[in-house]
């Protein structure tokens, strides 16, 4: 009898696109939150398997740290639009702040915001990937409220944090558009007496 050694035909590796990956781990951080998201849900989600993702992200940590330059550019407030040197700075702000409400309140699951409610989670290291993208956000808007009322930057940057940290919050915890825009608005009308021109 004759034998021949036969390998069976081994499919190729599952290929994906890493940019595409960053896209749907988006949309599960988004809406789940990130320690609500575990490896296995990101790996079943891009239909690859554990040696693969940690090929290619390294971790859950560097694979979020990737989804908070991605969400920034694509999904965050764009404050280069908003807070132009032009414009009044309690009219900027306050229109920040209604576009923080848009965000925030938009998509079927509205999560708030990426970055602000990472700055939350339980892993230090994602925790820190979103405190500094808050922090770089924060020298932002106090550069800009400094330019023309630097002696109210720090207190006003503080409070339109607080702000925009509970327009999150509240979204997160099912506040509609709406509501959202009406505590934007308060808090807009605040900033013009605060910030006369």
């Amino acid at each position: 009898m004759v034998t021949t050694n036969k390998s069976r035909a081994r499919g190729r590796p599952r290929r994906f696109d890493p940019d595409a990956a960053v896209v749907t781990a988006q949309q599960l951080f988004h809406e789940r939150g990130y320690d609500a998201v575990s490896v296995a849900d990101v790996t079943d989600a891009l239909g690859i398997n554990p040696p693969s993702f940690y090929a290619a992200f390294g971790s859950k940590a560097e694979l979020y740290a990737r989804v908070l330059d991605h969400w920034t550019v694509t999904a965050g407030i764009p404050l280069d639009r908003i807070l132009r040197p032009n414009v009044p700075v309690a009219s900027a702000l306050a229109a920040m702040l209604e576009e923080a409400a848009r965000l925030y309140a938009s998509g079927p699951d509205a999560g708030g915001c990426l970055v602000l409610e990472g700055t939350r989670c339980n892993d230090e290291r994602a925790r820190e990937a979103a405190r500094a993208r808050g922090a770089a956000a924060e020298r932002v808007i106090r550069d800009f409220v400094a330019a023309r009322h630097p002696g109210e930057a720090e207190s006003v940057t503080d409070y339109v944090g607080t702000i925009m940290l509970g327009l999150s919050a509240k979204a997160r915890s099912g506040h509609d558009l709406p509501r959202l825009l009406a505590t934007a608005r308060l808090a807009g009308s605040v900033l013009a007496q605060t910030l006369p021109e």
